[in-house]
């Protein structure tokens, strides 16, 4: 079996190879509906990434990312479309909010953090990746251990010799030892079918508590070098106790044992690490509440403070990880904001210069929002319909539901706050209110969902502007 997987993993970085601008965006359009610049703009930069791995690798390490900009109200996809492409491209993909280090005196994170993590995420992708190609020898060794549990096989016993210094053959040891091979066969038969689930055994199980301690430090944990959840066992020593469980929960628990033996953290995290600096993807967004140029006082300064500590890890810095150097040169930066009161210009030029693609995302009209009630692989219609079916009621929206629904979202969104396509939820949670509250007792029912049940849900709310302000 392990002789096929490493093919099944070549076959798929083929086809990713394979994918063409077109197809890429083919691809986020299942997901995210309209934003077609934003689209071509995103797959340009996941294709130039594909390209720049079949260069030579001096010329490759000159290539740079090309940064995106995305400039748009909320709720219109920007975060979905990264994120669906960092999906794609099975790249480590973090969103990070940048007016989170505007706190004053930065008492916030460090900048330097948002490599922290994505080298987490990063190793957390890897070790899953390890942990499917070792499953099933996890799970044998496992059950082997079960067994001996179950069926302990006997001390050896120094053999008597015969009367008269003869050994014989086919003595009542190799029978016995037969009969022992038979026995453990039944029982891992027993054990594959389910039947000593409910048996108790008792197990080794690690000790996870440590002795209890302060670090009184003027530096958060991110930042300390030191491995503290690594050094803890060898300084204590990892301790184990006697525990009584359940066959299938023994089983689960020698299951991680035996997975955790197999993977090599050390090559997953050299994996880790060349992952993120080849193909990690970072999504700063709210970047339009750090813009601001330096006005002697004032929030400004913070502002401005924060896009020079951000300048070098976009430029191309090294990073001190408890796992390494990590250097950022190949990261790909996707910045997004409103823009409403600032504009790109105000950031600091060398920030500019670091993201040379702009595009603009466009307000979502009301023909897209009946799409995205309906047109995304999981769209809000899909998602309540496959709800309400574990309750064993069938939910049915018709056509002219659909348009209302997006109607009254659209009309909510001009007369208050233009919140884009989140405003589809609330909108939606409040036409299914009574439906979602009774199914448990409707069930085996079929229910219509039409324009004039979406109008008696909704109609008295949207009259009264302050009623949808709070309510929609």
């Amino acid at each position: 079996m392990a002789i096929y997987l490493p093919a099944a993993a070549e076959e798929e970085q083929i086809a990713l190879d394979e994918l063409t601008p077109r197809e890429i965006v083919a691809e986020l359009d299942k997901h995210v509906v309209g934003q077609k610049d934003a689209k071509r703009a995103v797959a340009i930069a996941l294709r130039n990434r594909m390209r720049r791995q079949k260069l030579t690798p001096d010329l490759a390490e000159e290539v740079i990312p090309k940064n995106i900009i995305m400039i748009g109200p909320t709720g219109v996809g920007k975060t979905e479309i990264a994120r669906r492409l960092a999906k794609l491209a099975n790249s480590p993909f973090l969103k990070v909010e940048a007016s989170k280090f505007t706190e004053v005196g930065y008492v916030g994170r460090d900048v330097e953090s948002m490599i922290r993590d994505l080298v987490e995420i990063a190793i957390e992708m890897v070790r899953e990746e390890k942990l499917e190609d070792v499953s099933d020898k996890a799970e044998l060794n496992a059950e082997e251990r079960l067994l001996d549990i179950l069926l302990p096989p006997p001390s050896p016993r120094p053999a008597e010799a015969p009367a008269g210094g003869m050994v014989l053959e086919g003595t009542t040891a190799s029978s016995g030892h037969e009969s022992l091979s038979r026995t453990r066969e039944k029982l891992r038969q027993q054990l594959r079918e389910g039947k000593l689930d409910d048996r108790t055994v008792e197990i080794d199980v690690r000790e996870r508590n440590f002795p209890s301690f302060e670090i009184i430090s003027n530096q958060g944990v991110e930042e300390m070098d030191v491995n503290i959840k690594d050094m803890l066992p060898s300084i204590f020593g990892q301790r184990t106790k006697k525990r009584k469980m359940k066959v299938n929960e023994a089983f689960e628990y020698l299951i991680q044992e035996e997975e955790q033996r197999l993977i090599d953290m050390d090559q997953v995290t050299r994996m880790a690490i060349d992952r993120v600096e080849d193909s990690g993807i970072i999504f700063l967004d709210e970047i339009d509440k750090i813009a601001g140029r330096e006005s002697g006082h004032g929030p400004d300064v913070s502002r401005e403070g924060v896009q020079r500590d951000i300048l070098p890890i976009v430029e191309g810095t090294t990073v001190n990880t408890r796992y390494g150097m990590v250097r950022t040169d190949h990261i790909l930066f996707i910045a997004a904001g409103a823009f409403h009161v600032s504009k790109p210009s105000d950031l600091i030029p060398e920030l500019q210069g670091r993201f040379p693609i702009r595009v603009e995302l466009q307000s979502l009209t009301m023909e897209d929002f009946i799409r995205i009630l309906t047109e995304p692989k999981s769209s809000l219609v899909k998602q309540y319909v496959a709800l309400m079916e574990t309750e064993g009621v069938k939910l049915e929206f018709t056509r002219e539901a659909q348009e209302e629904i997006a109607r009254y979202a659209f009309r909510v969104n001009e007369g208050t706050e233009d919140i884009g396509a989140r405003r589809l939820h609330t909108i939606m949670e409040r036409v299914l209110d009574e439906i979602s509250f009774d199914a448990p007792d409707k069930k085996g029912e079929h229910i219509k969902v039409d324009a004039d049940y979406v109008r008696k849900m909704l109609a008295d709310i949207v009259k009264d502007q302050d009623l949808s302000r709070y309510i929609l």
